[in-house]
């Protein structure tokens, strides 16, 4: 696949909520690493803008901390940082404040001439989704959004999940977005996007022959997607109980899979080619009623457990979550596509927290023939091939083979590829890509504002029945468990749930 980036432009990131944790975890040390590698434009600054009074230096000293505590490449370079740190600034302002963008636009101007920035700005929204329209509102009203069809320097928006909590409300904010941005604007972020696999994914299905082939209704068996974590939500109660895992995780990060793995070759592998075929998949999808919800998912909330040797609480135990709660850690979608090529084929869509260990993998089981060469052979598993997202980033595919001087014996052995061992290379951090993808003016790892709204025809009846029909078994599942028992309703005959 050829996706190759142009030059990363010189422009000034500046980014909303910058006290939030997402700033000093994901994207400081991002924009770090960048400039470590020697990425970054080398015409760049980067301002944090939130309501909380702090100066210039004390919010490079607590971004050197979250650059130490969390960049790939730490401990901080002594030699390196003060250069980097001198690119960093701070502005304080609400968010409904004109008065502030006023002095934040006359800010801007000023680094401009400093930094030879050449007007150029990525507004990073890292703030809860109900300050993004005013925030657009305000950024247009005092002159920071340049029309779309400037040509001197450029104006981009990036904003972070969720888009909306159902179809309804992703409608409402598309259409307060385009009041004020033109599509080619809005970067809508999604960070599994930019993991290494979830990219190799595209190469691996069309640039290899012999699994474009047998990528097809004749060929495979069923499609898993998943997404496991061991932990708990942590101190994100408040969130949880706003979103639950399902808006979370399977509406975003593991639709997002779901279409990588199943879309048709673009006729160019460009941004608005490969997303067309994203698109056509999601409208491909057999959508279902809300009275039709008990047949295609299943949700979980986990309980008290043991996770690495040692007890721990339940989601209604944890810090912000209320005792009675009947938000989803746990959620698990069957999914069909009613397409000539993956007509009758299940696609099972599954994420949770506090289960047995991390693991983000498409598992994609193949067709047993429809004979085998004797009873033993035949009583074997399938060949899976399986894309490992994370931890261990890599594809694997189980075979099977005769054991060595026993005439009658086979094992399930395995052919692997792991991208450390192969290229010798930690791959880039997702918001490390992604943000070198905005700079460029790349907006193939992001999502165009109708596969938001595809997504959410497919997801909302789930959303709705969840809503109205309250669950009468939470918690239904141990922490440290594969989830709960229900989950093993959705799957069509001969089919099994991978385990962890």
């Amino acid at each position: 696949m050829d996706l190759t980036r142009k030059g990363a432009s010189p422009a000034i990131v500046v980014i909303f909520g910058a006290t939030g944790d997402l700033t000093a975890r994901k994207l400081l040390p991002a924009l770090y690493n960048l400039s470590y590698d020697g990425e970054l434009p080398s015409h760049f600054a980067c301002v944090g803008f939130a309501r909380r009074e702090k100066t210039h230096d004390m919010f490079r000293e607590e971004m050197k901390q979250g650059v130490d505590n969390y960049s790939r490449n730490k401990p901080v370079d002594a030699e390196l940082w003060p250069h980097f740190a001198d690119h960093l600034y701070y502005h304080v302002s609400n968010f409904d404040d004109d008065a502030g963008y006023q002095k934040l636009k006359d800010f801007l101007h000023e680094l401009d001439n400093k930094h030879g920035t050449k007007g150029n700005r990525i507004y990073y929204l890292s703030t809860q989704p109900s300050y993004f329209p005013e925030i657009v509102e305000k950024l247009a009203k005092n002159g920071l959004i340049y029309p779309p069809e400037e040509k001197e320097k450029f104006s981009r928006v990036i904003i972070e999940k969720p888009f909306g909590h159902d179809l309804e409300s992703a409608i409402a904010l598309q259409n307060d977005l385009s009041k004020h941005l033109a599509e080619s604007q809005i970067y809508r972020i999604d960070h599994y996007l930019g993991k290494e696999t979830v990219q190799n994914l595209l190469t691996f299905r069309f640039l290899n022959p012999i699994f474009e082939h047998l990528w097809n209704r004749q060929y495979i068996e069923s499609i898993e997607i998943t997404a496991a974590e061991e932990l708990s939500i942590g101190t994100r109660g408040n969130f949880w109980e706003e979103t639950g895992l399902f808006r979370d995780m399977i509406q975003t990060h593991v639709t997002q899979l779901f279409t990588l793995a199943l879309m048709e070759p673009p006729v160019h592998f460009n941004a608005e080619g490969i997303r067309d075929e994203k698109v056509k998949v999601l409208e491909s999808v057999r959508l279902f009623s809300e009275d039709d919800v008990p047949k295609y998912a299943v949700r979980g909330q986990y309980g008290p457990g043991i996770v690495s040797g040692k007890e721990v609480i339940g989601y209604r135990q944890e810090d912000k979550v209320s005792p009675t709660s009947n938000v989803e850690t746990f959620a698990a979608v069957k999914l069909f596509v009613d397409n000539w090529r993956w007509e009758g084929v299940p696609i099972y869509l599954r994420s949770g927290k506090r289960l047995t260990r991390r693991c983000t993998e498409i598992a994609i089981t193949f067709k047993r023939p429809p004979r085998s060469i004797s009873d033993q052979y035949h009583s074997h598993s399938s060949n899976v091939l399986v894309i490992h997202i994370q931890p261990n980033e890599g594809i694997s595919l189980n075979v099977q083979s005769k054991v060595p001087n026993l005439q009658d014996a086979t094992q399930t052995t395995r052919m692997d590829f792991r991208y450390r061992s192969t290229f010798g290379v930690q791959p880039k951090e997702a918001y490390e890509r992604l943000i070198l993808d905005c700079l460029s003016g790349d907006s193939t790892l992001f999502l165009r504002d109708d596969e938001v709204l595809a997504s959410w025809r497919i997801m909302t009846p789930i959303v709705h029945y969840w809503k109205k029909h309250a669950p009468d078994d939470f918690p239904n599942y141990p922490a440290g468990s594969n989830g709960p028992e229900e989950v093993n309703r959705l799957l069509e005959h001969g089919d099994i749930w991978r385990r962890f």
